[in-house]
């Protein structure tokens, strides 16, 4: 039998060979697991730049920069109201904001506040925010008593409200944000560079992507006013709302258009307030609506009335009677598409393509458009709106 003749080095020589391959392997583990990969060792840090994995540096970050988008955009801004405790509570509402929505777009961002805001609300929300963050403090006389105002007569209403445990019913602030909300927020200097506005407030969210500029539809689409969650006012809130509208419309009715939706707010033309309104905390419109001479008027006629401190009007029922008296019902659109969340309610499609393809988060069986005390079916039905397959069984 042959022999086998091994050098007597045999362990040196071994020993490179198994060096040999191990560098071999760890060089490919470097070149294809890091390059063939690298979308997911993205770190954002900023306005348009990154931190990533460089396969060619081994294991260095290197910083890169990407372009924002530059397509068409419209003159158009979020807005939000809010106070400097709300920062972390707002947080997560701008990142859901971001990630669904802006960081495609880069919208800007403009914060208002009855205080003036901290460096720390400001440098936070601006860390996070693709566009361009600007803050600004409400004018004390948007955030005050009128002169016309009786106090001792307010001050009653607030402390019969307390005790009939009405929510927000004995707060002096929560009315100021509503007389601010309905008559004044568009006036604020920082919005005058802006046709459209989108309201988000603290603790909201939304459930799907938005792959779309919803500015630019509004403004091709010829709408308006948009909201997700429409439901019923709390009546006690607002006893002579729609009295007052009532009289303000007989002195004004040029303002209503021929084809309004007063259908969708009153079931008996006009007669009474059915209590139905576009719930405020989402918002997407156009500014020019509330610039407008029918609801400029409309508003100081309603002011001058004080039921936004001899009662508790709401900026959402304000706007929602304005909106449906004063535009068109072809101007006002209901963003179906769109998952959104503001404590206890969601919207959430119950079309499964659209749900899918927009990787929704949300449960459809908790969609509230078509529950009972929901207005989404009111909506649908005095504008002939189709309505989406299987939304019987949502309507609970």
């Amino acid at each position: 039998m042959a022999k086998i003749s091994i050098p007597k080095n045999r362990d040196v020589l071994l020993k490179r060979i198994g060096i040999l391959f191990v560098t071999i392997g760890a060089l490919y583990w470097i070149f294809t697991g890091l390059n063939g990969n690298i979308s997911s060792d993205v770190r954002n840090v900023g306005h348009h730049e990154q931190y990533v994995l460089s396969g060619k540096d081994g294991y260095k970050y290197r910083k890169v920069s990407y372009e924002p988008y530059t397509g068409p955009k419209e003159k158009a801004t979020f807005v939000t109201l809010a106070r400097n405790r709300d920062l972390y509570s707002l947080i997560e509402s701008i990142k859901s904001v971001e990630d669904r929505f802006n960081s495609k777009f880069q919208y800007d961002w403009v914060f208002l506040n009855d205080e003036e805001f901290t460096e720390e609300f400001k440098n936070v929300t601006s860390a996070i925010i693709s566009g361009t963050t600007k803050y600004g403090l409400v004018p004390k006389e948007h955030w005050s008593f009128p002169s016309w105002i009786d106090q001792d007569k307010a001050a009653k209403v607030r402390e019969e409200m307390r005790e009939k445990k009405i929510i927000y019913g004995d707060s002096i602030s929560y009315r100021h944000m509503c007389r601010f909300e309905s008559g004044f927020f568009y006036r604020h200097p920082l919005l005058d560079d802006y046709d459209w506005y989108w309201r988000v407030e603290p603790d909201i969210k939304l459930h799907c992507d938005i792959n779309y500029d919803v500015f630019k539809f509004m403004a091709d689409n010829n709408k308006k006013y948009a909201f997700t969650i429409s439901i019923k006012e709390y009546e006690a809130t607002i006893p002579t709302l729609w009295k007052t509208t009532r009289d303000f419309i007989a002195l004004h009715p040029e303002y209503l258009p021929e084809n309004n939706m007063m259908d969708f707010v009153s079931d008996d033309n006009g007669q009474s307030y059915n209590l139905c309104h576009f719930w405020s905390n989402f918002e997407i419109a156009s500014l020019d609506l509330w610039r407008g001479e029918a609801y400029s008027a409309y508003f100081e006629y309603l002011d001058k009335a004080g039921g936004f401190f001899y009662e508790r009007w709401g900026d959402a029922p304000v706007h929602s009677i304005a909106a449906s008296l004063f535009l068109e019902r072809d101007e006002i659109h209901h963003f179906g598409d769109l998952g959104y969340y503001h404590v206890p309610f969601h919207q959430c499609p119950i079309d499964d393509d659209v749900r899918l393809s927009n990787r929704c988060d949300c449960n459809p069986s908790k969609d509230f458009t078509w529950n009972s005390y929901s207005c989404g079916s009111k909506f649908y039905s005095v504008n002939k709106l189709p309505r989406p397959d299987g939304w019987q069984e949502h309507a609970h």
